[in-house]
């Protein structure tokens, strides 16, 4: 789900939902994983746990001319579309990862909110 709030007549930010699966999975698969391996296994859940958090705090901002992350209500990072050369969102069944590629960077950032939305947005306000 996608909560939309108009900032003007012309243009509208979507910020996305979270999506809890990725963490989800890597805690429970933690489990038995640690019947085996106790070390692989805590490492796995304490990722899970690791983005359990992230998934709660950050947020995504998609406005007309960037993808601004939020943790709570603080502006930590602003990515301007004009800077962005592709996007990708990996795996169409289960969407694990988001990357896209800046002039001087690449960012690959797990897919802790509602990729349907995502992919909507960017396809909207940059094309693909």
């Amino acid at each position: 789900m996608t909560a939309t709030t108009p900032t003007t007549a012309s243009t509208e930010v979507v910020e996305l939902a979270p999506s809890y699966a990725i963490p989800i999975v890597l805690a429970l698969a933690a489990l038995p994983i640690a019947l085996l391996q106790v070390w692989i296994g805590a490492v796995m859940g304490l990722f899970g746990l690791f983005l359990m958090f992230q998934t709660v705090t950050l947020r995504l901002r998609l406005t007309e001319t960037a993808l601004d992350v939020y943790r709570s209500e603080t502006l930590i990072r602003r990515f301007p579309y004009a800077d962005w050369q592709n996007w990708v969102i990996f795996w169409d069944g289960f969407p694990v990862l988001f990357y896209f590629r800046e002039v001087k960077s690449i960012h690959f950032l797990p897919i802790l909110f509602d990729p349907k939305a995502l992919r909507t947005a960017l396809e909207k306000r940059i094309g693909h």
